[in-house]
């Protein structure tokens, strides 16, 4: 029992490294946020096997139980800065195992509504905020653990929302038709309950570099070793006591007195040098019992103020709760534009994929294998972006540019198929190219090429609150679309023209990035131009300025009194 304690204590303290560890504790953090995609996203996908009974139960039509996803998702990207502000303030860790018992409350308490309108305050506003309390925190302290392994790493995690398609839907499916729907629901909530538990394992991180040695921090030559040698030499060379006022050294104290004063008239020139040869001569009678040169005395230096002090060792800076300062960046904005308007075409083809293929002249049965084949090749489509990424074959943005622009051609390419072998290879083509660019677009962020991993915890609450306008209005836009035109082709239109415009916006980040360099390094060089010319300037060390005017040749009172 005494050994558990530390141990205990030792697994919920913060880890400190000397440099990003790309594994240790990181692979923990990994299946924590495994077992959130789980049930996070893998929950709100599945949640389609409920929609015939809510239905049928509470005689209500298709769109208005839809909703009830709808606002769950908007919940969930809109709240991300206060999931961002929460998480800077109190810590990833308690945030999430907070945000695992809203889940778990928000599911167990729908089985319990008596409406629709209940289902829109329990699933779609409580669970909604669990749900972004803890994907967001999981996903940024996983990106600080990991920096060569980034993208590998997120992208194999990121399959459990897959995991949870294909196991959790057909088990809770038959569990469901054995014990009923609001039954079933307890079920999923006392299983969400277990983010709790992975929230427990989200240890923070502490990135301390290793100090180097104190001869190195101080400097072989700093320069009062410097001047103290040069006193040295100059004793050696004279052979005078350093306790003489009138040898070659002097205090500043006393040098800057003589040079105030001038020279004393009771002492001449010639006084002043019988004094120093009477001196000589009896240095050379002692031979050699000469003692040791004493120690220099310390120079009185002028203490450092308490505000010296702040200046010179600031205090490390809190973080900010929220950093609004993204906004100012060019390639910030340019990459939430993208994050706007391909959200447009991540959910819309999961809707309509079916009544397209019916619409078609497919059997619904066979029309739903569509959605298998998009989930079976979203899976490899993440396993892919990873390995492709950790190999680095070019800038990863660059590649996350290049499956977003095949990402709109196949959007484009589902309204001129009509064959099941047709639409399922454009399943198939979209459920891989979905799964590069959904799992990448927010671990991007981490990037030099965006903000960096530093300003990440804020960028990506403001990135997901950008990206939540476009979850909500996407579907139905599509809708809408679809009810005017009498077509299902038009909503994979307005995906893909959504998604070739947030392609148009990706291709500027880099760009933009290199621009804000470009003038950062110049306002660097001109900082460095102004401080050589400053330096130039500078006179010389006001120490060697007092030794040179004392042991100049004498001059006269009037010339002292002007020095």
């Amino acid at each position: 029992m005494k050994g558990l304690v530390p141990t205990l204590r030792g697994c919920m303290s913060a880890n400190v490294y000397p440099q990003v560890p790309d594994g240790g504790w990181g692979w923990a953090v990994a299946v924590a946020f495994f077992f959130v995609e789980v049930f996070t996203y893998g929950i709100i996908k599945i949640f389609g096997i409920f929609l015939q009974d809510l239905t049928n139960h509470f005689e209500e039509s298709n769109s208005r139980v839809s909703w009830i996803v709808s606002i769950c998702v908007f919940v969930m990207t809109f709240t991300a800065p206060l999931s961002t502000v929460l998480s800077n303030h109190f810590g990833c860790r308690p945030v999430v195992m907070f945000g695992g018992f809203l889940i778990s409350l928000g599911s167990v308490s729908t089985a319990f509504t008596q409406s629709i309108d209940q289902m829109y305050v329990t699933v779609g506003l409580v669970s909604g905020l669990g749900y972004c309390l803890t994907f967001l925190p999981t996903v940024t302290i996983l990106s600080q653990y990991f920096s060569k392994r980034r993208s590998l790493v997120t992208s194999v995690a990121s399959t459990g929302e897959c995991f949870s398609l294909f196991v959790l839907a057909p088990a809770l499916s038959a569990l469901k038709d054995h014990i009923g729907w609001r039954n079933c629901l307890v079920v999923i909530g006392l299983l969400q309950a277990s983010v709790i538990a992975f929230g427990a394992l989200l240890r923070p991180i502490i990135i301390q570099p290793t100090p180097s040695a104190p001869e190195e921090e101080e400097g072989p030559q700093s320069p009062l070793k410097q001047t103290e040698s040069k006193y040295e030499l100059e004793n050696e060379f004279t052979r005078t006591s350093f306790s003489s006022v009138d040898s070659g050294v002097q205090s500043i104290s006393s040098s800057r007195t003589n040079l105030a004063e001038g020279p004393s008239p009771s002492r001449s020139a010639a006084e002043r040098g019988s004094e120093q040869t009477t001196e000589l001569q009896l240095v050379e009678e002692r031979g050699e019992e000469e003692p040791e040169p004493a120690a220099l005395p310390s120079t009185p230096l002028k203490q450092p103020t308490a505000q010296q002090e702040e200046k010179a060792e600031p205090r490390a800076a809190r973080p900010k709760l929220l950093d609004f300062s993204v906004l100012t960046d060019c390639s910030f904005i340019c990459y939430s534009l993208f994050g706007l308007f391909a959200t447009l075409g991540f959910f819309a083809p999961q809707l309509y994929v079916i009544e397209l293929s019916v619409s078609r002249g497919l059997e619904r049965d066979r029309a739903t294998y569509m959605l298998s084949t998009m989930a079976v090749a979203e899976i490899f489509g993440r396993l892919s972006i990873g390995w492709v990424l950790n190999r680095q074959p070019i800038r990863k943005i660059y590649i996350l540019l290049i499956c977003t622009l095949l990402l709109s051609l196949v959007l484009a390419l589902f309204t001129a198929v009509s064959e099941f072998w047709g639409l399922a290879s454009c399943c198939a083509a979209f459920g891989f190219l979905f799964g590069t660019v959904g799992s990448t677009h927010i671990p991007m962020l981490a990037e030099d090429d965006v903000v960096g991993i530093e300003r990440m915890p804020s960028a990506v609450g403001v990135y997901v609150f950008i990206q939540s306008f476009a979850g909500l209005a996407g579907p139905p836009l599509a809708g809408a679309l679809v009810d005017r035109t009498q077509n299902y082709g038009s909503a994979f239109y307005t995906s893909a023209a959504g998604v070739g415009v947030g392609a148009l916006f990706l291709g500027l980040v880099r760009p933009a990035k290199l621009g804000l360099c470009c003038c950062r390094r110049k306002g660097v060089m001109q900082e460095e131009k102004q401080e050589d010319t400053l330096s130039e300037d500078t006179p010389a060390d006001f120490l060697e300025v007092d030794l040179v005017v004392e042991s100049s040749p004498e001059k006269s009172p009037a010339d002292s009194a002007s020095v």
